[in-house]
């Protein structure tokens, strides 16, 4: 990310401003080489897992295609629905899937040239017709797919708990009480929610040395670490 954006931040809040400073530089790295189906299908195999068990799924999923950094929407057919099950992916993920495939092929799911000329609405209404899609992934998409410099993911539970131990709340913020605080960030949202990632990483794995090493975690321990 830019130091324009790092500056703006900082100004603006000086509470992230601070966490910017303890966090570090801002290490986020779109990947624009994946296609918009192949960004929905990864979307779709991590929702609701842990992230090694997703990737185990999309790798037996890729061993399937061989020759092909990752298959294209009119592969699916030459799968049975059968076939998907047995990789891990459930039968409601399977559904979305065929649905994913059908809408990239009929154009309902954009080129990766055609979305790069949509607007971040437009590509939210687009991509949440398909069945099992929903904002949250079609903004995950634009954070890491194609760098979108001003998402805020408001429902995104690791923003949200970034956010609580940043400012030293018991509880996590209402997604529209995020959305109306977020507004001093703009135009650089994107980059205070990976900031608020990393808050929420942080104080998870402090908890986790906390517990390992037998002393009772404390959640204002973790918060004023993040004031620091």
């Amino acid at each position: 990310m830019t130091p324009e954006a790092l500056r703006h931040l900082a100004d603006s809040d000086p509470v992230m401003g601070r966490l910017i400073q303890r966090i570090g530089a801002c290490t986020l790295d779109p990947e624009p080489q994946r296609t918009p189906f192949e960004s929905l299908v990864r979307a779709v195999a991590h929702q609701q897992l842990h992230g090694k068990a997703a990737e185990t799924i999309l790798g037996r999923f890729l061993l399937r295609f061989p020759g092909r950094r990752f298959p294209r929407p009119e592969d699916l057919e030459r799968v049975t629905d059968a076939d998907l099950r047995s990789f891990g992916f459930s039968g409601s993920k399977v559904a979305a899937l065929r649905d994913i495939a059908a809408k990239s092929l009929d154009g309902t799911v954009p080129t990766s040239r055609k979305i790069r000329t949509l607007s971040d609405d437009e590509i939210v209404d687009r991509l949440s017709a398909c069945r099992g899609v929903g904002r949250w992934t079609v903004e995950m998409l634009l954070i890491f797919k194609l760098g979108r410099p001003d998402v805020l993911p408001i429902d995104d539970f690791g923003v949200r708990e970034g956010f609580r131990v940043t400012y030293g709340h018991d509880v996590q913020p209402r997604p529209k009480d995020l959305l109306a605080f977020g507004e001093r960030w703009r135009p650089f949202r994107t980059t205070a929610a990976w900031y608020l990632w990393r808050a929420a990483d942080a104080a998870k794995l402090a908890a986790k040395s906390l517990s390992e090493n037998g002393e009772e975690f404390c959640g204002w321990g973790i918060q004023g670490w993040a004031r620091r």
